[in-house]
């Protein structure tokens, strides 16, 4: 591994907090015990009482979150005055640092485990860690084991906060909960990871702005008399209506917003009639918007209502929308993403990382980017030359294991490089 000598790592010690290997053989076993018992969102109560167990072992105090599930965890607190200066000297209370929070999600996805030869398959029906929460989830618990090793030797500058998220896949996310629980309180910028199929493992891929996109879900009932289809023309021939509604909205709405924004509205639903001879009274539309951009986003409910009482009106449709927000995009602040930069080429050089484009998938980490400045890295998780398609949300669907040794090492790295920036 390389080392730039100015990454801003401390030089009394070679690369403190690398992860030794007891520890990272514990990691292994705790990540396929996790992916073993998955558990959905706002259920991961097993989960929860493993961190909490390990977590405690190591002398500190984790916190379970007020739903139930998920905990939170303050790594160096009785060192927050710890001086940043190699006299290890103490400051004033007052003039500690807001911290840096690491935040991993813990919940898995309702699908079967459809991988084959692995003695860590999951062991529940239909569930499966098949997004990483699991590989994200151990690369903090890892981080912050050695996070709170160094502040045992006084090498940690600054207090970390360790967030482990339920409900992550359940829209709107468990974010918004856990920040009215307050995971945020003193927290100033805060990272996280999220597993990507098609990166090497011992890379990690940035982007400075939105690396996700927004992803809320969309609801739609039209109604009106029906009839006989001999006669469409004393009726509200609603299949043609609700046709209209899933062609026409979005090619509307291309018109009425940037392109570059991105919005799109995509169906995977549609219901209606019973009969072929009989015009039904009552029509289902189910689809997700999806937008690159965050001031898009805040517009699109709006936009999209205009749009969808437009083009069935035209039709003598009645509609009624459930627009139910999701998550905005994900938009990594610059200096955080440098942060994220200098951690993985301080621990194994400028060839570790990649730019990564933007993805359409939503990821609730977006809602703590409302409160403070935060990143996302996609971490690599694909062994070097392995050239399956793999992707996420399938069952077949494993990580490299060495990613979570690259994991710890970034998440503590930046944790270094956090406290000791001036």
């Amino acid at each position: 591994m390389s080392r730039d000598s100015d990454a801003g790592l401390p030089e009394d010690a070679a690369l403190p907090g690398t992860l030794p290997e007891p520890l990272r053989a514990e990691l292994v076993a705790f990540r396929r015990d996790l992916h073993m018992h998955p558990e959905l969102g706002n259920q991961e109560f097993r989960t929860t009482a493993a961190l909490k167990a390990r977590l405690e072992k190591a002398g500190l105090r984790p916190r379970v979150l007020a739903t139930g599930t998920g905990l939170l965890c303050d790594v160096g607190t009785s060192g927050a005055a710890r001086s940043s200066d190699k006299g290890g000297g103490r400051r004033a209370a007052s003039d500690t640092r807001p911290m840096l929070a690491l935040r991993a999600d813990i919940d898995a996805l309702p699908i079967p485990d459809t991988k084959t030869g692995v003695p860590y398959r999951s062991t529940v029906p239909d569930r499966a860690h098949a997004c990483g929460h699991d590989i994200h989830t151990t690369t903090v618990l890892g981080a912050g084991l050695v996070l709170a090793e160094l502040d045992r030797q006084g090498l940690l500058p600054n207090p970390v906060r360790l967030i482990f998220q339920p409900a992550e896949e359940v829209l709107p996310g468990g974010a918004p909960d856990a920040i009215e629980a307050g995971v945020l309180e003193g927290v100033g910028r805060i990272i996280g990871v999220h597993c990507d199929p098609k990166v090497d493992v011992g890379r990690i891929g940035l982007r400075v702005g939105a690396i996700t996109s927004a992803c809320d879900r969309l609801e739609v009932t039209l109604d009106g008399p029906g009839g006989h289809t001999a006669r469409p023309h004393l009726t509200t021939d609603l299949v043609t209506a609700a046709a209209k509604v899933a062609t026409e909205v979005p090619a509307l709405l291309a018109r009425r917003v940037d392109a570059r924004a991105g919005l799109a509205v995509t169906w995977g639903r549609l219901e209606a009639g019973h009969a072929c001879n009989v015009i039904p009274q009552h029509a289902e539309l189910s689809g997700t918007v999806r937008c690159l951009d965050l001031a898009a986003w805040r517009e699109a409910p709006d936009l999209v209502h205009a749009a969808i009482d437009e083009v069935a009106g035209m039709h003598r449709a009645k509609s009624v929308i459930d627009y139910i927000r999701g998550v905005p995009p994900v938009v990594n602040d610059p200096a955080v993403t440098d942060l994220l930069a200098a951690a993985m080429t301080g621990r194994r050089g400028s060839y570790a990382i990649e730019d990564t484009e933007q993805s359409l998938g939503g990821e609730d980490f977006s809602w703590y980017l409302e409160h403070v400045p935060g990143a996302m890295a996609r971490l690599g998780v694909r062994t070097p030359g392995d050239t399956r398609r793999l992707d996420l949300h399938r069952g077949d669907f494993d990580a490299d294991e060495e990613a979570i040794t690259v994991g710890v090492e970034l998440f503590t790295a930046a944790a270094l490089l956090d406290g000791n920036r001036s």
